[in-house]
């Protein structure tokens, strides 16, 4: 079985079981290993592999061809993208300093980019300039090296910002929690609805459980994939993205999917979609 899903710690520590022929019952699997950006375009142009990893923001575009899968991916609290800018003399984040400005991001269809357009909407007058899409590792020296004037982050980028003289702007999870209450939807697990959906998540789940149960098997794995991120940034990384949502989306996790879809529909930053038809 085909599966894309990004080298970053939370999907290799989770997907580590089922790669590695340990979950009773499951079918090998043939791994791509592809930067969000990739796979959000790959399920769009309908190429993808039967198992994804994708944006929550990129689901409006393919749930007629792909179910999302209720465990796998990367929802919680605290975990919310970055909006980062270089050091300035008075350190005071500043929205107007965003307005008309070049804002590197890592996709398009990404949910921190969705979230980032929700956010601009209300503060940042006049909106922000140039959109420059980049991998998310190459965001931040960007910034730092003065190529673009903001670059909005991802995963381990909200523990080693620092160490590039950059300073927080906003943190956009924190937003998203005071205004809505709900956990950040990050990324979806998804399936080809030609598979049996129920029992891809049986396995997903078991992997996701197998990891906990078994930390150290893993680590070698992670590492090999891990962009020579150190090891405690590696277990910082797996301790906030892979939480009680990622066994379970639960009522707060489809919540939060529909409201972060429903409230982009309405300022037509993603089509409009039947979510109760599509989610269960």
């Amino acid at each position: 079985m085909q599966i894309a899903f990004s080298p970053c710690p939370n999907d290799t520590f989770i997907f580590h079981a089922w790669v590695h022929g340990l979950i009773e019952g499951a079918p090998k699997l043939d791994v791509m290993y592809a930067d969000i950006d990739i796979t959000n375009n790959l399920a769009a142009n309908r190429q993808g592999p039967e198992v994804m990893k994708i944006s929550y923001a990129a689901l409006p575009w393919m749930l007629e061809d792909y179910a999302l899968l209720p465990c796998g991916g990367a929802l919680g609290r605290g975990c919310g993208p970055l909006v980062l800018t270089r050091n300035s003399r008075n350190h005071e984040p500043d929205s107007a300093q965003l307005s008309g400005r070049r804002v590197a991001v890592p996709s398009e269809r990404s949910t921190a980019y969705l979230l980032f357009r929700l956010w601009a909407a209300k503060n940042v007058p006049g909106g922000v300039g140039e959109i420059v899409v980049l991998p998310f590792h190459e965001i931040m020296p960007a910034v730092r090296d003065g190529h673009v004037d903001a670059g909005l982050v991802i995963h381990e980028a909200r523990f080693t910002y620092p160490s590039y003289g950059l300073s927080l702007q906003t943190d956009l999870g924190a937003w998203w929690e005071s205004d809505t209450s709900l956990p950040i939807p990050l990324g979806a697990i998804i399936a080809r609805r030609s598979l049996d959906v129920d029992q891809l998540a049986k396995w997903a789940r078991a992997s996701v459980e197998y990891a906990w149960a078994h930390p150290t098997q893993s680590q070698d794995y992670i590492l090999q994939h891990a962009q020579e991120m150190v090891p405690s940034v590696v277990q910082q990384h797996i301790d906030l993205y892979v939480n009680s949502f990622s066994v379970n989306l639960g009522d707060d996790g489809y919540a939060a999917v529909r409201t972060l879809l429903d409230r982009a529909a309405a300022e037509g930053l993603v089509p409009q979609v039947d979510l109760d038809k599509w989610l269960k």
